[in-house]
């Protein structure tokens, strides 16, 4: 195992120096045995480990690839340059964010110590009214660090490496990132403008996926939202498999402009829902709600306690600050009218073009295109920042994302008009 463990090293230090690139193909087993000089066996449990840990994973015989964010510090820099205009990173609008000078001025100088529950009562009440808004019976309930972090706790709490999870294709690229980190391995499942497709649901299960990942509005990157029919539908097919662990990504709530409709059966042993204020009330706070069966819950209650404790009561307070005030249900329903109508306009436009789109919620835009890297960099050439579609996509036809959630006015039609130009071949448009 020395041997592996040092070579295992060696691949790791090239990928956090960046002399193997996110998306670089490893050579074949047999190749990198005789690079080595090393047993055909001794490479394969090179690649097994650098896949159990997240930094690479196959694609069957297209071969091992480094992961699109390996779980290493890595020189990759994601910042937008500030000469372009940023539809790229998911942001919502800074303009549509609460305030928080009340908020902070209503923060307890009062230091908490250790010892006291994992969870605010004043936030803890205000997360049960909202789940129980949308007829989410809540047995327990918990507060962790964001939606992702949610997700890998429940997913820890029930697998183990080397167990398969249904996501979504395309799906939003950090849970594809956090299933290979784990070394879980992800299976596809066709996204439409109604979620999943549920017959690719159930034939993922029936290959033994153990639990899945669903976006019930506001998908990353399609926008898709799950309605009452295909919740059914879906709920019929994980009724079938009652040992499937089903998260729901309810990441945007009532940010995202769609009623919510859930796809986990009712009394199904295993599930959860994460809900974060990241869309809402602002990434910083890093601060989400998580509620699921008494089980799963009280695991990642348990699994916090012996680690990272609790998520900051200051952070918890500014939350509860912020969702009981007043008007701040106005500022919600003003916030989600505003980013869909952003949506709606620059879907159009491309529309009136003859470019299909698929978004029917939430802050992105997908759009289906031939050559990624061209779009993206001609439009960059436009001065537009749009995400390429390959880190969300596993078998997915190729496309781009772009995030309408700051666009407004003039900048909006540009905006459209220069992609449009750019998928028609036509000389870019200006219309005002």
């Amino acid at each position: 195992m020395a041997k592996v463990d040092k070579l295992v090293a060696e691949i790791e230090q090239r990928i956090r120096t960046g002399q193997l690139q996110p998306g670089d193909r490893l050579p074949p087993v047999r190749a990198y045995a005789d690079q080595q000089a090393i047993a055909a066996n001794t490479a394969a449990a090179v690649y097994k480990t650098l896949g159990t840990r997240g930094l690479v994973h196959g694609e069957g015989r297209r071969g091992t690839f480094v992961s699109s964010k390996p779980p290493v510090r890595t020189p990759i820099d994601d910042a937008i340059p500030d000469d372009l205009v940023d539809l790229a990173s998911g942001n919502p609008d800074p303009l549509l964010l609460p305030d928080l000078d009340d908020a902070l001025a209503a923060v307890s100088t009062e230091h908490v110590l250790y010892g006291h529950d994992q969870v605010l009562p004043r936030l803890d009440s205000i997360l049960r009214r909202d789940f129980a808004s949308d007829q989410i019976d809540t047995p327990d309930l918990a507060v962790v660090g964001g939606a992702l972090d949610g997700i890998e706790r429940v997913l820890a709490a029930h697998l183990r490496p080397g167990d398969v999870v249904a996501i979504e294709d395309p799906a939003y690229h950090a849970v594809i990132d956090l299933v290979l980190a784990m070394g879980l391995r992800p299976t596809p499942i066709t996204v439409g403008s109604s979620g999943v497709i549920p017959a690719e649901l159930d034939e993922a299960l029936q290959r033994g996926a153990s639990a899945v990942v669903l976006t019930p509005r506001a998908q990353n990157p399609t926008g898709a939202t799950i309605d009452a029919s295909s919740a059914d539908q879906l709920r019929a097919v994980l009724s079938r498999h009652p040992h499937v662990v089903v998260i729901e990504d309810d990441h945007a709530g009532r940010i995202s402009g769609a009623p919510y409709a859930s796809a986990i059966p009712n009394g199904h042993p295993h599930w959860a829902i994460a809900r974060s204020v990241a869309k809402s009330l602002g990434p910083d706070l890093r601060l989400c709600a998580l509620t699921g069966d008494e089980t799963t819950i009280a695991r990642v209650r348990g699994r916090q306690a012996v680690g990272a404790g609790w998520v900051s009561f200051i952070l918890q307070q500014i939350a509860a600050a912020i969702l009981d005030s007043p008007g701040h249900d106005t500022r919600i329903d003003h916030a989600a009218k505003t980013y869909a109508e952003r949506r709606l306009a620059f879907s159009q436009r491309l529309r009136d073009n003859g470019i299909e789109t698929l978004s029917s919620s939430g802050l992105n835009v997908w759009v289906t295109v031939d050559d990624e890297a061209r779009v993206v960099t001609a439009m960059r050439q436009h001065g537009w920042a749009i995400r390429p579609g390959s880190p969300f996509r596993l078998q997915a036809p190729r496309g781009i994302r772009v995030t309408t959630a700051r666009l407004d006015g003039e900048t909006l039609a540009h905006a459209a008009d220069d992609l449009a130009s750019l998928l028609t071949e036509r000389a870019p448009i200006r219309r005002g």
